[in-house]
């Protein structure tokens, strides 16, 4: 972990997990395009206790798998 990765890289490695990426490189929309992996997992609040730890300046949590219903809002 650590390595400056794209979208598409970590979706492949962190397939169905919570990821907590540091310095994330976003478009203007504010839409994650890539950045550093610190932390990753299946389980949110454990991910939740890792980011409260190591409480990085500039980050994103984002969820790499699919959603329950693509119709439906969440807040996390």
């Amino acid at each position: 972990m650590g390595e400056m990765m794209s979208m598409e890289e970590i979706k492949r490695r962190y397939d169905s997990e919570w990821v907590l990426i540091e310095d994330p490189q976003t478009t203007e929309a504010l839409d994650v395009i890539g950045g550093k992996v610190l932390f990753h997992s299946r389980d949110r609040e454990e991910l939740r206790k890792k980011a409260m730890e190591l409480q990085p300046e500039f980050s994103a949590v984002l969820f790499m798998g699919e959603l329950l219903d693509p119709n439906m809002e969440y807040i996390l």
